[in-house]
């Protein structure tokens, strides 16, 4: 496994920016400092960053669902104009877990929003995804793709002196455990490991255990996780065919938790 580290060591970050799904939105491990919005690993970066450059200012312009398309149309231009210090962009696995997907279409959208970026962004960090089809069997005959969008992600890293953040690889994330009773976003376990990740290609001080895989669990009986499966489709799998079937996203006019810049870490409420 080898991430792809920043070409030259960074700067002062004065602004840092994400964009994306809900990956980068942060599902699953709720927002100390919102009760009606979730922390994710780029959180806790920025909490990261701002305990050595003081003052730092922060933007989250994920929704959870989006479509690359949707990223690149909504999300992008705005980023650009906020020309942020540091800027972390991932999309398209949403995309290529779908039954239809146009991969060359989608691997040209990501290939704009990572143009844009770089040209308005002092240093722009891209991702190598997590590997669903180690966890989630039913989508291994979707391995293809996923190999061709992280191969192009390769591409974009050195096209546009990116750093690329190697998830793919790090067979921790086959784990359960570092992901939602959903299956389908990190768990508080996932988002941590994925800030060291981060931090790690970024050249910052870091866990250098985050790839390590956990302890193994002890085995669950069959009975029970059968159950786990049954409740799994009901309360998770069912009303995603059902998003799918009727073209709803879960994004659907919901807006992104921190849309400006602003101070970072936020004031605790009184």
């Amino acid at each position: 496994m080898t991430n792809h580290p920043a070409p030259t060591p960074l700067g002062p970050i004065r602004t840092y920016l994400a964009i994306g799904d809900s990956f980068t939105e942060g599902m699953s491990d709720p927002d100390p400092h919102n009760p009606h919005a979730y922390r994710g690993w780029d959180d806790l970066l920025a909490t990261r960053l701002a305990a050595t450059n003081p003052g730092l200012r922060y933007a989250n312009l994920a929704v959870r669902g989006k479509l690359i398309r949707q990223i690149t149309t909504d999300q992008t231009p705005h980023a650009a104009t906020l020309t942020p210090d540091l800027t972390t962009l991932a999309g398209g696995l949403n995309d290529v877990l779908r039954p239809r997907c146009d991969l060359p279409a989608v691997k040209a959208t990501l290939e704009q929003a990572a143009e844009t970026l770089a040209a308005h962004s002092g240093h722009l960090v891209l991702f190598r995804s997590t590997d669903p089809t180690r966890r989630l069997k039913s989508s291994a005959r979707l391995m293809p793709r996923i190999e061709q969008l992280v191969d192009f992600v390769d591409e974009l890293g050195t096209r546009h002196h990116a750093t690329v953040v190697d998830l793919f690889t790090a067979r921790a994330f086959d784990d359960p455990r570092l992901w939602a009773t959903d299956r389908l976003h990190l768990s508080t376990e996932g988002h941590r490991r994925v800030t060291e990740a981060v931090s790690q290609a970024l050249g910052l001080p870091h866990d250098p255990d985050w790839a390590t895989p956990l302890p193994p669990a002890p085995p669950t009986p069959w009975l029970t996780q059968r159950k786990a499966d049954a409740h799994w489709a009901r309360t998770h799998l069912g009303p995603w065919i059902g998003r799918r079937l009727t073209g709803r996203s879960s994004g659907d006019n919901r807006p992104p938790k921190h849309p400006q810049p602003t101070p970072w870490p936020p004031t605790p409420a009184n």
